[in-house]
């Protein structure tokens, strides 16, 4: 005789009984977890932005950031104004850090929509920083970072960090190696704006040259590459029209 739990039936029901249980959990757990996760978000953005500007606790050849329990101390006390850039109208606010990028690229697709743009205004040892988060697309995911600028778009510092670039490649944008050689050049040639490109064929492997638009690529990551001079290009070229302002 067929047992009871043998029958297609009583798998199904099983099946049900367990996604319903697991699911309930995990949704348990990510509404219980949410203010944690929201506030490591704040925390991470503050991080990235003091590290643009010189604000860290780097040593020979690392990458560190200010520490969690005073990070929100050295922001406040080295970001003195955050902006929301759109179009003409430029506003302060004091969340403009949270703004999500992602959705505001896609809100950007529809022409009626004037995209948002956050810029940071922070001031360290008599020195003006314009730091500007952008976002793009790496070889599997998505990639960003942080560019400090000063009124010249003369790059000050940068970050960068991904989703899910392959280590010890593309996953490399995030070292000093890389993100220091950004540091001192030049995106405006006159009044015309360039960027910069992570070039395979750079000609100032040393980067010496502050004023080609390239810095050197990374070996075996073509394609991270490409993704950070597409984004700097993009991104950073709608930042354009209100550094026209300042000088």
């Amino acid at each position: 005789m067929e047992k009871r739990t043998d029958k297609n039936s009583y798998t199904l029901l099983f099946a049900f009984i367990m996604v319903v249980i697991v699911g309930s959990v995990l949704a348990f757990a990510a509404s219980s977890l949410k203010g944690k996760i929201d506030e490591n978000k704040r925390i991470e953005k503050q991080q990235n932005i003091l590290y643009a500007m010189g604000v860290n606790n780097n040593e020979e050849g690392s990458v560190e950031f200010v520490s969690k329990d005073i990070v929100a101390a050295e922001f406040s006390k080295y970001i003195k104004k955050q902006l929301i850039i759109q179009g003409d109208n430029v506003t302060e606010d004091d969340n403009a850090y949270l703004l999500d990028l992602k959705k505001e690229q896609t809100l950007s697709k529809d022409g009626n929509h004037k995209r948002r743009l956050p810029l940071f205004i922070g001031e360290k040892e008599g020195k003006t920083f314009y730091v500007a988060p952008i976002r793009g697309k790496g070889l599997w995911d998505a990639i960003w970072g942080y560019v400090a600028m000063d009124k010249n778009m003369v790059v000050q510092g940068v970050y960068f960090d991904h989703k899910g670039e392959t280590p010890g490649l593309g996953a490399n944008i995030k070292q000093r190696f890389f993100m220091d050689d950004f540091t001192g050049e030049e995106m405006m040639s006159g009044n015309s704006f360039k960027g910069i490109s992570v070039a395979k064929g750079n000609n100032d492997p040393t980067n010496k040259d502050k004023t080609d638009h390239e810095v050197d690529a990374i070996a075996g990551a073509t394609i991270t590459g490409d993704g950070v001079s597409a984004m700097i290009k993009s991104e950073l070229k709608l930042y354009v029209p209100y550094f026209k302002t300042l000088q």
